[in-house]
């Protein structure tokens, strides 16, 4: 299962990919993060593998997060023709997926986030959600970006939300 979501942030480019990048932000903006630990390397460098843990409902998920590309590696004076690329590869019980981020200048004062999402299910439960829900993975990718959107833009932290 293949699926791309996009939004538009009202920052410049170089300021959400650094918001985007900071470790410390997540549990501010990636709803129902428990746990994002490197295992080896540095925090959201090309090359780290991380634990990451979130709460799903009633349950918790422990999945193995490894960054697969990161460019430019410094987020500093990024040349405006220049994308931002955040990658990753997500292992989890009966689950694979890849996500491939693109920030683009939209405009001086607008960023534009293209996240193209693939999952790979083994298992016969895993293949049966993936094959029933699809449209919830992508609605979860879509709410992980309007809640980044928010937190960049306004300082709205998703801990501080009852829904």
């Amino acid at each position: 299962m293949t699926y791309t979501v996009a939004i538009e942030i009202a920052l410049p480019r170089e300021k959400a990919a650094r918001l985007l990048a900071d470790p410390a932000h997540l549990p501010k903006w990636l709803r129902g993060l428990v746990l994002h630990e490197p295992l080896s390397g540095e925090h959201g460098q090309l090359g780290t593998t991380s634990r990451v843990v979130m709460q799903m409902g009633r349950r918790q998920v422990e999945c193995t997060e490894t960054i697969t590309r990161r460019e430019p590696a410094d987020l500093r004076e990024i040349p405006h023709t220049s994308v931002v690329h955040f990658e990753r590869e997500i292992v989890g019980e009966g689950m694979w997926s890849a996500v491939r981020d693109r920030l683009t200048e939209a405009g001086p004062e607008t960023t534009l986030w293209e996240s193209e999402n693939e999952y790979r299910f083994s298992g016969f439960l895993m293949k049966l959600v993936g094959l029933l829900m699809p449209g919830a993975f992508r609605r979860q990718s879509h709410q992980h970006m309007q809640d980044f959107k928010a937190f960049a833009e306004q300082g709205r932290d998703v801990r501080d939300t009852t829904d």
